[in-house]
């Protein structure tokens, strides 16, 4: 079979999604799978759908597009912030967009007129992540002004967290939206739908039983693919860690010195390696690189062997402690973070392989 590829395991994907869906569920929140991390994938879609998430978001309009276009019926929500030169295709493709700028929220309003339609925004607050969402003192502003905009409803307030500047969700910034959410409704003279206030991240302050009962709603995307959450990377209780698996080719097996030998500039990448002194060891080349993935962000599966580097087109492991003979032709193993996820989607190098029959097993990583 082709190499270097991605092997997607749907019955894991569903399982976990069941697993996190149904732990949400029984604290009052509903979850969005989020699909951007496999370029909207249909197949990966369909199984957290089938494992109980209620609507799908993705970050690009064209992944969306895929999902339609492969006949998934179910409510989409738009995670990145419009393009102000985007609102007709936003307004055409999704059903809800997450929005922090007026000027956007006026636009998608004569968007929506012009398709006599209705589309839903949840007004993002920043919450000191520094990334998306209006700053909170001037959220009330925004909200009396979107208020009175034709075309739109507000049905939700929203927050990013963990993402740009790391911040945890904590009870003071959850009570913080749950408190912003109140002052919201009450220049709406109504109650909101969503209070979306978590990612994968917030999962663990649901566990200490600390998240604010307001709080309604969680955009999860590792969580369900990966089977972690995000503060930690700590695996979640009774999910697979290993739906995503990497594939690669040995190509050379050779014992080679530790050290390279001679005068040293910057390798290919402008990068000054050092190398430990080990003596020999034997390296295996292979047939994956930095065109195809985050090479810092996968770990070997085959117990002994060690990532070494890599450039453009290689990966290079030292073998010299691996359980196994390995040998040209042979296939090694490789567990996915969820940057190395990402890159291995979108790389048209990378083969994507749906194991659509496998059975989740017993198995955790």
């Amino acid at each position: 079979m082709t190499t270097p590829r991605l092997t997607i395991d749907l019955g894991k994907i569903e399982h976990n999604a069941r697993c996190v869906v149904g732990f949400c569920r029984a604290n009052g929140i509903d979850v969005s799978g989020v699909t951007k991390v496999t370029c909207g994938h249909p197949e990966v879609a369909k199984a957290m759908l089938r494992g109980g998430v209620g609507m799908l978001a993705d970050s690009r309009l064209e992944n969306i597009r895929r999902l339609r276009t492969a006949g998934i019926d179910t409510p989409f929500m738009l995670l990145r912030i419009p393009a102000l030169s985007a609102v007709e295709a936003v307004v055409e493709t999704v059903d809800l967009s997450l929005n922090s700028e007026l000027v956007v929220l006026e636009a998608l309003s004569n968007a929506a007129q012009r398709r006599d339609r209705i589309h839903d925004v949840i007004i993002m607050v920043d919450l000191g992540d520094l990334r998306e969402g209006v700053w909170p003192d001037d959220l009330n502003a925004l909200v009396k002004a979107a208020s009175v905009l034709p075309g739109i409803r507000i049905v939700g307030l929203g927050t990013n967290l963990a993402c740009f500047g790391g911040v945890v969700p904590g009870e003071d910034n959850m009570h913080r939206l749950a408190k912003l959410a109140d002052e919201a409704e009450q220049i709406l003279g109504r109650e909101l739908e969503w209070i979306s206030g978590i990612n994968s991240s917030g999962l663990e302050l649901i566990a200490a039983g600390k998240m604010p009962a307001r709080v309604n709603h969680a955009r999860i995307g590792e969580g369900i693919l990966l089977g972690r959450e995000t503060t930690q990377r700590k695996p979640w209780p009774d999910t697979f860690q290993d739906a995503f698996v990497i594939h690669a080719e040995v190509l050379e097996v050779i014992r080679k010195p530790s050290q390279p030998m001679g005068e040293r500039s910057e390798d290919a990448f402008g990068g000054l390696t050092s190398f430990e002194d080990r003596g020999d060891e034997l390296r295996a080349l292979l047939n994956l690189g930095r065109q195809d993935i985050d090479v810092g962000g996968i770990a070997p599966c085959e117990p002994g062997a060690v990532i070494l580097g890599a450039s453009s087109d290689y990966l290079v492991v030292d073998v010299s402690a691996a359980t196994g003979t390995i040998r040209v032709g042979d296939e090694l193993t490789f567990s996915p973070n969820y940057s190395a996820l990402l890159s291995a989607m979108t790389s048209d190098y990378v083969q994507k392989v749906v194991l659509d029959e496998s059975k989740p097993d017993d198995r955790r990583l």
